[in-house]
């Protein structure tokens, strides 16, 4: 099945080279196998029973790396994907594509753009190969850019008309300004005319590195995946430059990737890791575009007039910390705590439906259609926070303002500063973020996309039984700390406000005070 805008529409050898030196190869003790190809491509795979094979190209690039020049291709990288190459025409791909018998796609991010398939275990050198010609042979025909200039229109039209889909990129904006982490990734309206081959290219080639690139695969020896690797990608030449590495104002971590995606996303375990870049032989690195990889977070305020809508929106978010800050899997934590969802939710006990945000929210207020927390995760940040959707008010006694609704978000947030958390009330929550992250590992798809992710932000595969004694270590101190250290009075977090619908609220950070939680 070919599948095109994945990761906009819904929220990671050991012979000797007969042509090269030896390869370097890492083994880990969980049956991941890392071999670094002599041109700094890495070669990951792991040994799982299944009855089929995924394997997927990950690359350190996406909308973080965008600058005015650039903003929107990583949009149209993704729309053209798996379309005509130097060596196969459209119908060719797609007819290739049908005989993988499986799916194959390809997903942009803030950071990382992703090639993946999941075949039957046969066909994995045809599924590596498509891969391959679209990554380094792209024709990149004027009449298929076209077509998605009108395909990106309607796109960007539907994700407007949802404020689900699109405030939480509003939210960015707000939190990280217009640049790294606060840029689009939806293609900008303007910008769509201006996209064309040249920009397409140059982009590749400025970050289409094979230093910046991961192969991961599952259900194939670890050497059979080496040889196809070798055999696409050894061409791509490595070649050093000083590209500095993503940081913000006040991170003094390491990059890192994300590895509890928010709640918004498809998966709770999908995201802790991007980044990727290759550089053609034919651009020397002294021709590389000064890089500008920052991305600070700054907060602020946002209300978005809408007096047709039948929802008012309000999101509340601080920023957070990075993902290799061990504080982040207490933050996960507090994300299942908070929980909550939608008012007509179908769930029980075991699905969150006594998570705080349904008990002490969606319970008791009828007029809340939706209430949930959520955590994005990134190498050096995160966004932290809580939205809700719910009537506005119409009368006197039928809906909620918009300043109604805040102190009941900026309370639940005042209660994890402030409040004991019960033992039983938090093994019930990492309990439930335990289960998550195994579950949804159950899926070939995300085993091996998280195989890539980590190993291009780690270089190593986190097991999952490291992350969930990390887990395990969490305690209502824990708690209490980190909440302090996020959004907490005293401190220099600034709060993140967007508003959507009939009125906004009055004095936010009037209230942010009130219930001794950071307002920056």
């Amino acid at each position: 099945m070919r599948r095109a805008s994945y990761g906009l529409r819904h929220a990671l050898q050991r012979r000797t080279l007969q042509t090269h030196a030896a390869p370097l190869k890492e083994l880990s003790p969980s049956s991941v196998e890392i071999t670094t190809l002599p041109n700094k491509i890495r070669v990951a795979t792991e040994n799982t029973p299944g009855h089929f094979s995924a394997v997927g190209l990950y690359i350190d690039a996406g909308t973080r790396y965008e600058t005015p020049t650039t903003s929107g291709v990583s949009h149209f990288l993704d729309r053209m994907a798996f379309k005509t190459t130097t060596s196969r025409s459209d119908l060719d791909m797609a007819l290739a594509m049908d005989k993988l018998g499986g799916q194959i796609l390809c997903s942009s991010s803030r950071e990382s753009m992703m090639y993946q398939s999941s075949h039957f275990h046969s066909a994995t050198p045809l599924a590596l190969s498509l891969i391959a010609d679209t990554v380094r042979e792209p024709a990149f025909l004027q009449e298929e850019i076209e077509a998605q200039r009108d395909a990106a229109y309607y796109e960007i039209r539907e994700v407007n008309s949802k404020p689900e889909m699109i405030l939480p990129e509003v939210l960015h904006h707000v939190a990280y300004g217009e640049q790294g982490l606060g840029n689009p990734l939806l293609c900008p309206p303007e910008r769509v005319d201006q996209i064309d081959r040249g920009a397409l290219q140059q982009f590749m080639e400025t970050w289409y590195r094979p230093e910046r690139m991961v192969v991961a695969g599952a259900g194939m020896p670890h050497e059979e995946l080496v040889e196809l690797v070798d055999k696409h990608f050894s061409s791509l030449k490595f070649q050093p430059s000083p590209t500095p590495q993503p940081t913000t104002s006040r991170s003094t971590q390491q990059p890192s990737p994300q590895l509890f995606p928010s709640s918004q996303q498809p998966s709770l375990y999908k995201s802790f890791t991007r980044a990727a870049s290759f550089l053609s032989p034919s651009l020397s690195p002294t021709s590389l575009p000064p890089l500008n990889l920052s991305s600070t977070y700054s907060g602020g305020h946002r209300f978005i007039q809408d007096t047709s809508s039948e929802f008012n929106h309000l999101y509340l978010a601080y920023e957070g910390v990075g993902i290799h800050d061990d504080d982040v899997y207490t933050l996960a934590t507090m994300q299942v705590l908070l929980g909550g969802g939608g008012s007509f939710s179908a769930g029980g006990p075991g699905k969150g439906m006594y998570s705080r945000l349904y008990t002490h929210i969606l319970n008791h207020y009828p007029n809340v259609d939706h209430c949930a927390s959520f955590h994005h995760i990134y190498t050096d940040s995160s966004l932290f926070g809580l939205f809700v959707t719910f009537l506005p008010q119409v009368s006197r006694n039928q809906g909620n303002t918009s300043s109604q609704m805040l102190p009941h978000l900026v309370h639940q947030l005042s209660l994890l500063l402030y409040s004991p958390i019960p033992e039983g009330e938090l093994q019930r929550a990492k309990n439930q973020l335990k289960s998550s992250l195994m579950m949804a590992l159950e899926s070939r798809g995300v085993e091996v996309e998280d195989l890539g992710r980590q190993i291009l932000v780690h270089n190593r595969k986190i097991p999952v039984q490291e992350m969930c004694n990390k887990i395990d270590e969490v305690t209502p101190e824990t708690v209490r700390r980190v909440a302090q250290r996020v959004f907490g009075p005293g401190t220099d977090r600034k709060a993140s406000v967007v508003v959507n619908g009939r009125d906004d609220v009055k004095d936010y950070q009037a209230t942010l005070r009130k219930y001794g939680v950071g307002h920056g």
